[in-house]
């Protein structure tokens, strides 16, 4: 079943590559290009269509649980899949911080790119001090950002530490912090089917994935927490905590 799932898929898939997505860059390539995601203008909404197309041909049929908050806001998630960021654009466009190899990725990377995404080259300071800066001018000019702020995707199996130093550009712009829980299959089931196996390359579980069968994506906008000056580790943790609460529902 699952070939037979990915060869039915495989044309609505060039459809969405091929004839759609040249208009999502027309879109985005109108007199507002150059500004950071975000908004509820033509550009959010096509990329909303086109990311909530794209989640269908993966057989995800997205469900949305609470209210995004508008304007500056920096969002975290818990991070399994290279789709997490598609889920999520589903429902609210923003730049994302991601690892910089995403950028390599056929298609995703240069999607990623078209969206706004901040990259990251892990284990250097000076790119991190640029991510930082990036999503502190975005946050204070008035336009959402958003990170996984377990540094990576995880197998699914639990959710890592967050790192709270990702949490300074809320608290230096004096902008809110809504976590965001991340759930595929009911109550999260399917969190290790789609994250990435052991020795799985992008190109694997991609066509894994495409083959899987049809199942619920679920996002829950949860409370939002305060910038707080003197507690970045504290507003990592009960992010982190309010998304566990989330996953266990």
């Amino acid at each position: 079943m699952r070939w037979l799932r990915l060869l039915l898929r495989l044309p609505f898939l060039a459809v969405h590559v091929v004839v759609l997505l040249p208009v999502v860059v027309v879109v985005l390539a109108l007199p507002r290009a150059g500004r950071p995601p975000g908004g509820d203008g033509l550009q959010g909404w096509t990329v909303r269509a086109w990311s909530s197309g794209l989640l269908r041909i993966f057989g995800l049929k997205v469900r949305r649980f609470g209210t995004p908050l508008p304007g500056a806001v920096l969002f975290v998630a818990n991070h399994v899949s290279w789709l997490d960021i598609t889920l999520f654009h589903s429902q609210l466009w923003a730049g994302f911080v991601s690892k910089a190899e995403v950028e390599r990725w056929p298609l995703i990377g240069w999607l990623a790119s078209l969206g706004g995404t901040i990259y990251h080259h892990r284990g250097s300071q000076d790119s991190l001090h640029g991510v930082m800066h990036q999503m502190l001018e975005r946050l204070q000019a008035g336009y959402p950002a958003a990170v996984f702020p377990e540094g990576r995707a995880t197998s699914g199996e639990a959710i890592g530490v967050f790192h709270a130093r990702i949490f300074q550009p809320a608290v230096l712009a004096q902008v809110p912090v809504q976590p965001v829980a991340l759930r595929y299959g009911p109550g999260g089931v399917a969190q290790t089917v789609v994250a990435f196996g052991p020795r799985e390359d992008f190109l694997r579980n991609f066509l894994r994935l495409l083959g899987e069968p049809a199942r619920v994506a679920e996002l829950h906008f949860l409370e939002p927490v305060a910038a707080s000056e003197d507690g970045r580790r504290r507003m990592a943790e009960t992010c982190r905590e309010r998304i566990i609460a989330a996953m266990r529902r």
